[in-house]
């Protein structure tokens, strides 16, 4: 048992050094020697939990889904999960550099000898499922169709927060978040469910 845990702790850390790595040069721009020495672990090490610089960022990649998984809501609205899981992930952003190098991996899918989908299929799945409990709730317009606001919703927070990254190192991710949802909310949501939603950028986050 020691020894599988010294492995599994040995796995982690290879994986946020690689995700550091990721996150700061791209899919490109990082070696597995760099990766090798941010993570202070010996060669063999390394190698043995994964034979390739590919094999370690889909690895970094799939790790979100764990963090998606983990998040735990903390309102019984359907519609307020959603705006809570946007901010969760908001400030994920800001905190965890596993998941910083996980999302920047997401959007060079091209880099990939296989191009990998199943992120961006994770979380459109994920909104789009809490929109169709909205919906059953009562809290959408009755034209709104979930599996279409989940793929703009999905798609407009990839887009913010890749424009915040490179216009202010993400500094004022929580800010254009909100912009978001002030833009997107009126056009999805009954007037009367939208008059009891939180959408201030301070909203705290859920902790799983």
């Amino acid at each position: 048992m020691a020894r599988q845990a010294r492995a599994l702790a040995t796995r982690q850390t290879v994986l946020r050094a690689a995700a550091e790595v990721f996150d700061e040069r791209g899919y490109a721009g990082a070696t597995m020697a760099e990766i090798l020495e941010r993570a202070g672990v010996t060669k063999g090490a390394l190698y043995f939990h994964f034979p390739s610089k590919e094999e370690l960022a889909l690895a970094v990649i799939e790790s979100q889904g764990g963090w998606l998984a983990t998040w735990q809501p903390s309102s019984g609205s359907p519609m307020q999960t959603v705006i809570d899981l946007g901010y969760a992930f908001a400030h994920a952003l800001l905190d965890d550099p596993l998941l910083r190098g996980a999302i920047r991996l997401t959007i060079e899918h091209g880099s990939f000898t296989q191009p990998q989908i199943g992120a961006y299929q994770g979380w459109t799945d994920a909104a789009r499922e809490l929109l169709e409990q909205a919906r059953e709730a009562g809290e959408l317009h009755p034209g709104v169709r979930p599996a279409t606001a989940a793929g703009v919703i999905t798609g407009a927070v990839t887009g913010i927060q890749l424009s915040s990254q490179v216009l202010t190192d993400r500094r004022d991710l929580l800010q254009r978040m909100a912009d978001l949802w002030a833009l997107l909310l009126p056009g999805l949501v009954e007037p009367g469910a939208l008059a009891r939603l939180n959408t201030a950028w301070a909203v705290p986050r859920p902790l799983a």
